[in-house]
């Protein structure tokens, strides 16, 4: 348990046959399992009940900034909390990240306008940015690393449940009573869990690991993560619309991006060079796809192919279950596969997803077709996902995980925001089409190949050695 704040991904000989509920690694384990549940639970509660705050709140107009606040935060989340893990060890984020969502859940709840909503989200993103990055962190530092892609796939299986419930939960608390109960119930169901991580780690070591000299990199400019977040969220934004005010964010949008972004990730990320730096180009490319066809194929669904809301919702469920249980799969695969070639496979099964959504358009196929590239677009990210996190984990020196967990929830990041930025102008601009048409989502689903196929060409960039 003390690898969980000094490092040491090595473990002891005399762990080797340890499980992740084994007496040394147990408390970590149920530790983390408890602070992914429900960090899952709150994300995918909250989706449903966004537009119906927005109204009340008299703020329909900005919805697009409060939707995007969360991920555009994230990246600042991610930079602060990787930096600190590494400085200190992971328990300080992990903690600060779990107490501050149950603090903005709060703010988010008694919000008397769509701006301190905004604010509200904004913070929640912060805080699940140090998170993601400090759970991946303590895992490559709490596990040696035959245990490391078991650990992975049990955080993907912790979504599982969050995932079937949270949202129709949320729907029918909203239905019955308000929004604002929503907000108030997730800040009171993670108040004692979040205590109780606290208390857990506390109790630990608070050494880490120091970083061999010249190796650990410069504190990252809170400033410069502060302008890439900004930059994130006036593109999601500047997407929803084309008057001069959107056009002048996405201005805006693309100068922050494309002077600061760089600054965040490893040196050589835009050329795959090989190791750290191609496999978070291989991240943002893979998630950038995959949450692009996710919102996407449920517009089409709801617009062009009249399917109902329960059967879109199915989708969702399947797609969940579905990542979850490649995601498990890969952790026993790992062990006899060459992590990079589960990389390229998982790309290749998001390809063919791809594929699957733009014949969904076609009307002399099914509806569900569609909804079927979901499900197997989910089972390529469950393969290629966790084995990204396990080889930048690799790739990363003693004392910098902080720094390449990072690094990779960065380019997810802008990679999500770029690629359905670029989707969304593509879909928008097709002539004739609006939401109701279908020469748009073909464009959509087309640009998304792009990614998909380049994935896995680079995959054995990012390979072990």
């Amino acid at each position: 348990m003390d690898h969980l704040v000094r490092g040491g991904g090595g473990g002891d000989p005399a762990d080797a046959g340890g499980g992740l509920f084994s007496r040394r690694y147990a408390a970590v384990t149920w530790s983390f399992t408890a602070v992914m549940f429900l960090t899952g639970f709150a994300a995918l509660a909250v989706v449903p009940i966004l537009p119906v705050a927005a109204r009340d709140l008299h703020g329909v107009s900005l919805y697009p900034l409060v939707a995007g606040c969360f991920v555009a935060a994230s990246l600042l989340g991610g930079v602060l909390g990787g930096d600190w893990a590494d400085r200190s060890g992971a328990r300080r984020p992990l903690a600060a990240g779990v107490l501050l969502a149950v603090a903005t859940l709060l703010i988010s709840a008694a919000s008397t306008s769509i701006w301190q909503l905004a604010a509200g989200r904004f913070l929640d993103g912060v805080g699940a940015g140090i998170v993601a990055v400090s759970i991946n962190t303590a895992i490559g530092q709490a596990y040696p690393e035959h245990l490391r892609a078991r650990a992975l796939a049990l955080m993907s299986t912790s979504w599982i449940i969050p995932s079937l419930a949270g949202p129709p939960l949320a729907g029918l608390v909203t239905a019955w009573w308000s929004w604002r109960v929503v907000f108030f119930g997730l800040a009171a169901l993670n108040l004692l869990p979040a205590l109780a991580v606290v208390a857990v780690l506390r109790s630990r070591s608070r050494q880490a690991v120091p970083a061999a000299p010249g190796e650990r990199p410069p504190r990252p400019a809170l400033l410069v993560a502060f302008a890439v977040s900004v930059g994130a969220a006036l593109g999601q934004y500047a997407v929803s619309g084309w008057d001069p005010r959107h056009l002048l964010c996405a201005v805006a949008a693309v100068a922050l991006l494309v002077v600061f972004a760089p600054r965040l990730l490893p040196p050589g990320t835009w050329r795959a060079a090989r190791g750290l730096p191609a496999a978070a180009l291989l991240r943002g490319l893979s998630s950038g796809a995959y949450f692009t066809l996710e919102a996407f194929v449920p517009l089409l669904l709801d617009t062009a192919r009249r399917v109902p809301a329960a059967v879109t919702g199915l989708a969702f469920t399947g797609a969940a279950i579905a990542w979850a249980a490649a995601s498990w799969w890969q952790g026993r695969l790992v062990e006899r596969h060459p992590r990079h070639r589960l990389v390229a496979a998982g790309a290749l099964v998001m390809t063919v997803a791809v594929a699957i959504a733009a014949a969904g358009t076609l009307p002399e196929l099914p509806a569900l077709t569609a909804a079927l590239s979901m499900v197997v677009a989910a089972v390529g990210m469950g393969l290629l996902a966790p084995s990204l996190t396990l080889l930048s984990l690799t790739h990363s020196p003693a004392g910098r995980q902080g720094y390449a967990s990072s690094a990779m929830q960065t380019a997810q990041n802008l990679g999500q925001l770029t690629v359905i930025g670029l989707a969304s102008a593509l879909f928008n601009a097709c002539p004739g089409t609006g939401s109701s048409g279908l020469v748009g989502y073909t464009a959509a689903f087309a640009l998304l190949l792009a990614p998909t196929v380049l994935a896995a060409l680079l995959a054995t960039r990012a390979a072990d050695g």
